[in-house]
């Protein structure tokens, strides 16, 4: 798997596929949560479109206070907040590991099981990455991969729904009730609250595939 990079932000327009769309917001999220943004994406959410394609989606108030944080801050001020919450001496004050999450301990089984399902679809980690294989980040990052990929035979929609349902959605919106309630969360309570409700939309997409 590649880096996490910064792709255009915001919504796909009513034209666009709602797949890219999907594709386009885990990408986003990973790079928000891998690290604290660098210029050039502190200027691109300068220029972000504030409103969702339909006004009164779920995802449209959060969207624009996440465009309004970043908006506030500073490169130097979300550098600050990230490494006081997520990097730490010892502990961090919030973790953003799936097996800490699930198992209460890091490296734990969770991560196995995940680097199991990980090679079974030809994925590896780059050796050059300090985060293990469950930091929050890299499960987005496995997603917009499983949407946009060229892969026909590991990207669709099942793999999706399967991945999904077994590593992201049983603990990422734990992740976030942690970082909602921290008292020096601020430009990532933001970044909380919109991943939340991706998460939950996510779920009912995949809801509605199965009903």
């Amino acid at each position: 798997m590649s880096n996490p990079t910064p792709g255009t932000i915001g919504f796909a327009s009513p034209d666009d596929s709602e797949e890219l769309a999907r594709a386009e917001l885990y990408g986003l999220l990973a790079r928000l949560w891998l690290g604290p943004p660098d210029v050039e994406l502190m200027t691109q959410f300068r220029v972000a479109v504030t409103q969702a394609p339909q006004p009164g989606a779920l995802l449209e108030p959060a969207w624009q206070a996440l465009v309004s944080a970043m908006r506030e801050t500073t490169v130097e001020a979300a550098k600050d907040e990230y490494d006081a919450l997520f990097m730490g001496i010892g502990k961090p004050e919030v973790l953003l590991y799936a097996s800490y999450h699930l198992s209460g301990v890091l490296n734990d089984r969770p991560l196995a099981a995940l680097r199991t399902e990980l090679q079974q679809m030809g994925l590896t980690r780059q050796e050059d990455r300090y985060e293990t294989e469950d930091h929050v980040a890299y499960e987005f990052e496995v997603m917009r991969y499983l949407i946009a990929g060229d892969d026909v035979e590991v990207c669709n929609l099942e793999r999706q729904r399967r991945f999904f349902r077994g590593q992201v959605q049983p603990w990422v919106g734990a992740m976030c009730e942690a970082v909602l309630a921290h008292p020096r969360a601020d430009t990532w309570r933001a970044v909380a609250e919109f991943t939340r409700l991706f998460i939950e939309v996510e779920a009912q997409g995949f809801d509605l595939l199965e009903a």
